[in-house]
């Protein structure tokens, strides 16, 4: 059976129709050789769609993820990487959906995963319209 894609809303973005997401696994259970064995199968199959958190075992998740692709050697057009955006730490400003926490867990994230840029940023709580129409305006 082949991998069928997907169109991710209108992002323009295709995305295998299983993703493999870090959530339990990437530094609670699994080290880099191991997640590099997980990532390496399910590109075999033809994942190409791959989830994590800032808040994934304290931010060490996108640290292990980042680790495996790079040494993987995947080409990052290859794959589409999304994070997620709410539970940063334990300061007044490093969690919830402010734009100041956005911006800075962003900046974090990327650090972590080693890479310049994520696919999709996900909030990582329920946020209205209004949010994201005051954010994007301001």
């Amino acid at each position: 059976m082949n991998m069928q894609y997907k169109n991710l809303g209108r992002s323009g973005l295709k995305v295998s129709q299983l993703s493999y997401g870090a959530w339990v696994s990437f530094g609670n259970q699994l080290d880099v050789k191991e997640a590099k064995s997980l990532l390496q199968c399910c590109r075999d199959h033809g994942v190409n769609f791959f989830d994590n958190a800032e808040v994934y075992a304290n931010g060490r998740a996108e640290e292990i993820m980042g680790q495996a692709i790079r040494e993987l050697g995947w080409k990052r057009s290859d794959i589409v990487v999304s994070t997620k955006i709410f539970w940063g730490g334990s300061g007044p400003n490093d969690k919830g959906l402010s734009r100041k926490h956005i911006l800075e867990g962003t900046k974090a994230s990327l650090k972590r995963l080693d890479m310049d840029y994520v696919d999709v940023i996900y909030c990582h709580r329920y946020v209205g319209f209004l949010f994201f129409f005051s954010f994007l305006v301001n």
